[in-house]
């Protein structure tokens, strides 16, 4: 009879995990918490901490109902402190004949899981189910088409599982509301507050620990506050529904200068580490909008997001790696910018999205894709660069979802296979969707000065640098043609002032652990100097 160890991973935390069925006798589960996981890039301390909290308790669920389970604590002394060591040294220990583990989220580890499938004690990998769709599906869909448009993956999705339908038509007539969802702030808005989860022994435990192990990383422990339970998780979902969903779509590319969280559900986390199932959060925004409290525009956002955007992202990661982490289309070098661990620049859109990723380990989509993508994208910064920043910044990036994301959709460098073309703007976009611009230095409307807002030469710069790959585009045809009639003293004074900005814009050293410290990585309880605040009217 087969004796596996079954090694759960920290973003596989849901008691209906396919390697959790039908256990022989002897079986033994282990969770390791490891090193170097927190390590290969600087992840932030709030998402290690909830990672690590949420593996403890659910390693309790488990003894609970009878499961022997072996639980890798990171002050063990006897642990290898890296994944695949520490997991290989538990099978012999236990005297096991096979290691199963369900896909990991990251190709590294699929590989190095894979590499040991004809090891003395043999990996059996086995197929995440707790999507709406697997590898094998999205690379079935992908099959023979000349593009992999969102828009097409999402109808279908829509029609397999039944989500907003009517018969075979969408509910309401159409597929897609986003027309409707691109409304600025309110002039008085009432933003929700989040729920607020009490931290028990296990918890304060794992804070702890953190701050011991990882508190020279970027990012502050202080306001923890992420649901490392599925009650918790629930009590988040219950929340958003009746607070956050009715407003949510209205208001998702929004930005606040003051709150972070808006109308949007910070339930991706608790999504990418299993404490929720995709189909239970969908089916429940979708009762909300059969039963009369959320309007359709708003439950037809979210579910586009999770039911549409969440699979295809995962589906070009597995259906696209390796090769896919290795897009460079713009050919952009630049390393990241030093601000994106200290917070400190006079771009006030910029220097709040860093200080709120820095203080709660989160932005939102907005925020990540059209202010602090943004400007990358416009620096011409490296996609490995910003990869690694996104992936180690944010508390719900796993790289199956960030990588596509941060690659193809913020830095258009898989050369237009999710976008067909880049997402760039300039300062009037941040005045048009946000309140930053009154408390900036900079003024949205001037594009040369000492006074005008980078982000304007800056975008005009990005499209005369890159006009023999963009100018054909039929999307930017407009722009390109606002480009061609600008005057040559106008076009080199905006040229001049973007260089000039380029020039005095600082880089990071680059992340590496040498395996007794961390390099080129600010403090934890770093603030950066208040910036000045011009008001405007």
């Amino acid at each position: 009879m087969s004796r596996p160890l079954v090694l759960i991973l920290g973003d596989q935390l849901s008691h209906d995990l396919a390697s959790l069925a039908a256990l022989p006798d002897g079986s033994v589960v282990a969770l390791c918490e490891v090193a170097s996981e927190g390590r290969y890039v600087p992840h932030h301390p709030q998402k290690i901490a909830m990672m690590l909290s949420a593996m403890r308790h659910f390693a309790e669920e488990l003894r609970e109902q009878g499961l022997r389970v072996h639980y890798s604590a990171l002050d063990d002394p006897d642990n290898t402190q890296a994944l695949i060591p520490e997991a290989e040294r538990l099978g012999t220990l236990y005297g096991c004949d096979e290691i199963r583990v369900v896909r990991p989220g990251e190709w590294r580890l699929w590989q190095a899981m894979r590499e040991r499938e004809t090891a003395p004690l043999p990996w059996r990998l086995i197929e995440d189910d707790r999507f709406y769709t697997t590898p094998d599906d999205f690379a079935a869909w992908a099959s023979g088409r000349k593009s992999l448009r969102l828009e097409h993956f999402y109808r279908e999705q829509r029609r397999r599982s039944g989500l907003l339908m009517e018969g075979d038509s969408p509910a309401g007539g159409q597929w897609n509301y986003d027309h409707d969802n691109r409304e600025p702030l309110p002039a008085s808005p009432n933003f929700p507050e989040p729920p607020h989860h009490g931290r028990d022994g296990t918890t304060e435990a794992v804070l702890a620990l953190v701050e011991e192990h990882f508190g020279d990383h970027f990012g502050r422990l202080d306001a923890f506050d992420w649901p490392v339970t599925r009650r918790q998780a629930r009590v988040d979902l219950h929340h958003f529904l009746r607070h956050g969903l009715p407003d949510f779509g209205r208001y998702q590319d929004a930005i606040s200068d003051d709150a972070p969280f808006l109308f949007h559900s910070r339930l991706s986390a608790a999504l990418n580490l299993g404490l929720l199932s995709p189909r239970e959060v969908c089916e429940a925004v979708e009762r909300e909008y059969l039963e009369g409290r959320a309007p359709l525009n708003s439950a037809e956002g979210f579910i586009r997001q999770v039911l549409g955007w969440r699979e295809y992202v995962r589906g070009l990661y597995w259906t696209r790696m390796p090769d896919y982490k290795r897009g460079n289309a713009l050919k952009a070098t630049r390393g990241l910018p030093a601000c994106y661990w200290t917070g400190d620049t006079e771009l006030r859109c910029l220097g709040r999205a860093i200080e709120m990723t820095r203080d709660h380990a989160y932005a939102h989509h907005i925020q990540r894709l059209m202010v602090t993508g943004n400007f990358a994208l416009l620096c011409g910064v490296a996609p490995e660069a910003l990869c690694d920043w996104y992936l180690a910044v944010y508390v719900d990036a796993c790289e199956w979802v960030e990588l596509p994301n941060t690659l193809g959709m913020v830095l258009h460098a898989d050369g237009g296979l999710m976008g067909s073309k880049p997402y760039c703007a300039s300062g009037k976009y941040i005045d048009r969707m946000s309140d930053h611009c009154r408390h900036c230095r900079f003024d949205p409307k001037r594009v040369t000065g000492e006074d005008a807002c980078p982000l304007n030469s800056l975008y005009w710069h990005f499209l005369e640098r890159h006009s023999d790959a963009l100018s054909g585009n039929p999307r930017m045809k407009l722009i390109y043609g606002s480009l061609s009639r600008m005057g040559d003293e106008k076009r080199r004074a905006m040229r001049e002032q973007a260089e000039a900005f380029l020039a005095g814009l600082e880089s990071a050293p680059a992340w590496h652990d040498d395996g007794q410290g961390q390099r080129g990585i600010h403090r934890a309880g770093y603030s950066p100097a208040p910036q000045p605040r011009k008001e405007r009217t």
